[in-house]
């Protein structure tokens, strides 16, 4: 059974840090597209970081760029969000997500753009004082 499921998510004051784990089941990340979106209260869901299948090309939303890093650890099966700088806005539930197919020609901007096959359930990250 193919399953994402994320942790690391909770309440966290402005300017604090976290890091968001999705670990996989039922197939292996190594060679496949990854990456991470969120859904703000009343917002559509964004993509705001994601990893092409060859590693070669990650994007970044403006709002998060230079403070969010994607990961991941294919020992692990896993994929990971470093937050830095954290800032009310940032409030959400973070998804991480991944294609059905291995080695996909797409970069990083086309998945965060247009979505990915398998979706974990989400974790909740509050940004507040």
């Amino acid at each position: 059974q193919v399953q994402l499921v994320e942790s690391g998510g909770g309440l966290v004051q402005p300017g604090g840090s976290l890091r968001l784990s999705c670990a996989a089941s039922g197939f292996t990340l190594a060679h496949r597209a990854i990456g991470w979106f969120r859904q703000a209260p009343g917002k559509e869901r964004e993509g705001i970081s994601c990893m092409g299948s060859n590693d070669g090309s990650t994007y970044y939303v403006n709002s998060v760029k230079g403070r969010f890093t994607i990961s991941r650890d294919n020992a692990k099966n896993t994929v990971y969000l470093q937050m830095n700088g954290l800032k009310p806005e940032d409030t959400a539930v973070y998804y991480c997500a991944t294609e059905r197919d291995e080695r996909t020609f797409y970069g990083g901007s086309y998945y965060c753009r247009n979505g990915m096959d398998y979706w974990g359930k989400g974790t909740l990250v509050t940004v507040s004082s």
